[in-house]
């Protein structure tokens, strides 16, 4: 099946080598966030081997702190993990960015991204808000019932209560928010392929086993786009991410939902 040009989202001619991906996608300025992760996550490694070094090197001053050695260790151990993780994703990035794996490309105008983050800002709010009530129910009734027939420590369970609470509806409020901020300062590319895809700055994948896309289809509300829902599998079994992706008006996207969803 034809590719989707990167401006317009509609169907190309058969005739691919006449059709160069990098370099509009290079107009796009694409950046391959999952590499600077994975540097991160390197420079945090290399930190954290010097910070055990330095607690068993006979004259450093932290010589002997073995609770920060303990520290140093599994914060190298996780910063290894997280750079391997994120050498994958950025391996899989790159074949976008290369358009080696894209089926579909296009550049948000200022007002396609600001709907778009408008939108994400507020379903995020309303489901975490959805959240938040169902389980601050939960402690209260949990915690309630402690604090009615427990006869001492009445006012630390109460403040334990509050303070849970608390955190959770800082995370709540928090993350829609921190998302807000990113999706502003995201690029507005968007990149499609088979497998995986680039939305604003966010990097989705679905490849990985016991995976896949569950629902793909053209959507006009909130806004004129596709919507696309994969699965996957973890230690809590099946989850899954529904993604809205805008798109310039009159893009005809019924062609690409019918190849996502082969």
């Amino acid at each position: 099946m034809a590719k989707c040009c990167n401006n317009c989202g509609k169907e190309l001619l058969p005739s691919g080598d006449q059709f160069d991906y990098r370099k509009i996608n290079d107009n796009l300025k694409v950046s391959n966030s999952q590499s600077k992760v994975m540097r991160r996550s390197l420079r945090l490694t290399l930190a954290a081997v010097v910070l055990v070094l330095l607690t068993i090197i006979e004259d450093s001053p932290l010589n002997g702190m073995f609770a920060l050695t303990f520290i140093g260790v599994f914060i190298a151990l996780s910063g290894v993990v997280v750079a391997l993780i994120f050498r994958l994703r950025a391996k899989k990035m790159a074949t976008l960015i290369s358009g080696e794996n894209v089926v579909a490309a296009w550049q948000l105008s200022p007002a396609e991204k600001t709907a778009f983050t408008r939108y994400l800002f507020s379903y995020e709010k309303s489901k975490n808000l959805g959240i938040l009530g169902i389980t601050s129910l939960l402690i209260v009734v949990i915690f309630g019932l402690f604090i009615l027939f427990i006869d001492e420590g009445k006012g630390a369970m109460f403040l334990v209560m509050a303070g849970l609470i608390a955190l959770l509806a800082l995370f709540a409020l928090g993350m829609p928010c921190y998302y807000r901020q990113r999706n502003n300062r995201g690029d507005g590319a968007i990149l499609i392929g088979r497998k995986f895809a680039y939305i604003n700055g966010f990097f989705h994948n679905w490849d990985f086993p016991l995976s896949g896309i569950q629902m793909v289809k053209s959507i006009e509300k909130p806004f004129h786009g596709l919507y696309l829902k994969y699965y996957y599998y973890d230690r809590t079994l099946k989850n899954t991410e529904e993604l809205y992706i805008p798109a310039p008006p009159g893009t005809d996207l019924r062609k690409l939902a019918a190849l996502l969803n082969l």
